[in-house]
């Protein structure tokens, strides 16, 4: 698996730099609250209106992509994020800067959903791996963030967006050399593609798993540096620890679990396991060390949850990878939208521990949707060859319908 073309690891190096900025504004929210004298739910707009802008624009990417090519794509998706992160560090009022993480959403989705795509076509071995490989990106990029922006933060709250910054501009650099030029699709994309592709109800189940898994994770992601009321460094630390935690289940444990389980039951029982750790969050909030040690272990979940979703999407859709990845980030995405601002707006208005209960239950009405329309994903842990011919039969009926 570790043994990849060049491009590949481009690619992967540039991954790790974009989901950096996921993580990477955490240690800083109670900062910039403070110092641009702002409320957490004004605050957890930084979220909000990257991950809508973000979601909206998944259903761009593959119209640009396939007229443009891939490697095009993701270099604009690039210099977007370049100047969104740039502009964002300029800014002088927190509504700007959540202006301009918009933009910052914008170029992600560009890059995000093309890499994905690119790393499963280009990569040597199974789609599996391939995925293991992105969500390996991931799960570094969400780990290291923390820690950047914990250690850039004690200097300034402007310190994190100029360094995502200068990390792009090299990012750039490296992916405009090692990844070759890469040909348009032979069919251009439309708008309607990604909806058209959620017309099968085995990918749709599991974006809308992944839209109500992602509010629970982006709940603990937004909210929780608020109640633990500690420095950038020290919330910084503890993010660390929960993408180490999810880099490492994600890479090491996600598939042997697979392996021995099949995916479904243990994205069941993986979900259940990320709703009660959130309840436990519910109910210890007040408790720093406990609420410190839950970001860490839910990580473990994230982890697990993160790389079955994916590769079952990737496995799933009866359509090209990079329609299928737009429609399925457009989904999820609109979840972890809605869960930063509504996780402030309840934790300022009725308490402090009503925001994880909420992402608990959504969490919980994950499972549901997931158990539901698990017929639809019959023989998902075939080997590939058979998921081919699966495939073919789910577009016959797609069309058929």
């Amino acid at each position: 698996m570790w043994r990849q073309p060049k491009a590949v690891w481009a690619v992967a190096f540039a991954c790790v730099v974009a989901f950096m900025g996921i993580g990477l504004v955490d240690p800083i929210l109670k900062p910039i609250a403070e110092n641009l004298d702002a409320s957490p739910s004004q605050v957890s707009l930084l979220f909000t209106s990257y991950m809508a802008v973000m979601g909206v624009a998944m259903l761009i990417t593959g119209v640009v992509s396939s007229r443009i090519g891939p490697k095009r794509t993701l270099l604009l998706g690039l210099a977007v994020i370049i100047v969104g992160a740039g502009l964002a560090g300029m800014s002088a009022t927190v509504m700007e800067i959540v202006g301009w993480r918009a933009l910052w959403g914008l170029g992600n989705a560009l890059f995000i959903a093309t890499a994905l795509a690119a790393i499963v076509n280009s990569a040597k071995g199974s789609v599996a791996q391939a995925i293991i490989l992105y969500e390996a990106a991931l799960g570094l990029g969400i780990a290291v963030g923390p820690l950047v922006g914990g250690a850039l933060g004690t200097i300034s709250w402007r310190g994190p967006f100029f360094g995502v910054s200068a990390l792009m501009a090299f990012a750039f650099v490296v992916t405009v050399f090692l990844l070759p030029p890469t040909p348009r699709a032979e069919r251009a994309t439309t708008l309607a593609d990604p909806f058209r592709a959620l017309r099968h109800r085995g990918l749709f189940g599991v974006a809308v798993t992944a839209l109500l898994y992602n509010f629970g994770f982006f709940t603990l992601l937004a909210f929780t540096p608020f109640p633990l009321d500690m420095s950038a460094s020290e919330i910084g630390f503890i993010f660390f620890g929960w993408g180490v935690a999810l880099a490492f289940t994600s890479v090491v444990v996600a598939p042997r679990l697979q392996r021995r389980f099949g995916t479904l039951p243990v994205l069941l029982v993986n979900l259940v396991v990320m709703a009660a750790t959130l309840a436990v969050m519910a109910i210890f909030t007040d408790d720093k060390v406990v609420l410190a040690a839950s970001v860490v272990v839910a990580g473990l979940w994230c982890g697990i949850t993160n790389t079955l979703i994916t590769e079952t999407v990737m496995k799933a859709a009866p359509v090209e990878r990079g329609v299928a990845s737009a429609a399925y980030s457009f989904m999820r995405f609109g979840g972890a939208a809605v869960a930063p601002w509504l996780a402030g707006v309840l934790g300022e208005r009725i308490n402090v521990h009503l925001p994880y209960w909420v992402g608990a239950a959504a969490v919980l009405a994950g499972v549901g949707v997931l158990a539901l329309t698990r017929s639809h994903l019959r023989g998902i842990d075939a080997e590939e060859s058979e998921l081919e011919q699966l495939k073919d039969e789910a577009t016959a009926l797609t069309v058929g319908d």
